[in-house]
């Protein structure tokens, strides 16, 4: 397997959908954006593009991927779903939701896309480019967020480059993205399991499903073989050490903040996720202000406390994974 030599970045166009449905027809690697954050595609179905993902990105094997589909009969193609998991696909897709599910007989994805388990993770992404590429590739897609594994993901095609240049094969640009953290993911077992919190709050899928969602126990370490992506205690991280609930700015830190109490007289450089405390710009604004930090040579990173309702579960559980001391 090769990584690429250079990596071409073209506006999201019918004719960028074409050129990237041919890309990934190839075993190309294709970084493009979803509502959430940049995905890197490869061909589901084809074991030495998936293989060739893992290598571009550095991500652990054991990692299973999420399966990127263009309508509700490509995800029943692969996946086995039932009255409470149509129902969630039914008011959440397309948009932020991954589903676990059961495979489908005759499930094209490759056992290494989905980590040798007997489940697979779908979901129906929302952007029109997104959309595009599947409608023109015709097959499902494999896109774990377009970032060199455990760092911060990226929500713009400028992110991908600066992870990625030279690894993969072409970048769709389709501006920023919109909501900013990656799908919420459930797994439809028996007990309806919230496994990662996303863009989709908890309470709108218990609402739907009118039951409450099981929480499963942290990933204690990178060791653990987790059920859907986004599950190590370890991810989403600057290089930068993060320290959380912040009351304060110590000597040599910049600030990741929220609210209007935030910043005063601070001589450190300061981020605001959202100066009014709108959870939806501050889950919008994440990724790229934790990168824009990481830039700036300091020593540690404070993140003001958040309150954990709504998307601010998704957000808290970015944060503690980026805050975990990198191995």
């Amino acid at each position: 397997m090769k990584l690429a030599l250079t990596t071409k970045m073209t506006p999201a166009s019918a004719s960028a959908a074409a050129e990237a449905a041919r890309c990934l027809a190839g075993g190309g690697l294709v970084a493009f954006p979803t509502e959430t954050v940049y995905g890197l595609g490869a061909d589901a179905t084809n074991a030495q593009a998936v293989a060739r993902l893992y290598e571009a990105k550095g991500r652990p094997s054991f990692n299973p991927l999420i399966a990127h589909v263009v309508d509700l009969a490509a995800a029943k193609a692969v996946a086995q779903f039932d009255v409470r998991s149509l129902r969630l696909a039914e008011a959440f897709w397309p948009g932020p939701l991954t589903l676990v599910l059961p495979k489908a007989s005759g499930c094209a994805v490759s056992d290494l896309a989905t980590a040798g388990l007997d489940t697979i993770a779908v979901r129906i992404p929302a952007h029109p480019a997104a959309r595009d590429i599947l409608r023109a590739f015709g097959k499902p897609v494999v896109a774990p967020s377009a970032n060199i594994s455990g760092h911060v993901s990226p929500t713009t095609a400028a992110h991908v480059l600066a992870d990625l240049d030279g690894r993969i094969d072409l970048i769709v640009d389709g501006g920023p993205v919109s909501v900013g953290v990656e799908s919420t993911i459930v797994g439809c077992f028996e007990k309806p399991m919230l496994l990662r919190p996303g863009g989709i709050p908890r309470a709108d899928i218990e609402n739907v499903i009118g039951e409450r969602l099981a929480q499963l126990p942290e990933v204690e370490t990178d060791d653990a073989l987790p059920l859907a992506p986004g599950m190590l205690a370890s991810h989403y991280a600057p290089r930068t050490p993060v320290r959380l609930n912040a009351e304060g700015v110590e000597a040599g830190e910049v600030l990741l903040a929220f609210g209007p109490r935030a910043t005063g007289d601070l001589k450190a450089s300061v981020m605001n996720l959202s100066q009014q405390g709108d959870l939806v710009e501050a889950a919008a604004n994440l990724f790229s202000y934790l990168r824009t930090l990481d830039s700036k040579g300091a020593r540690g990173i404070a993140v003001m406390p958040i309150p954990d309702d709504g998307l601010g579960e998704a957000i808290n559980d970015r944060l503690r994974r980026a805050a975990v001391p990198q191995s």
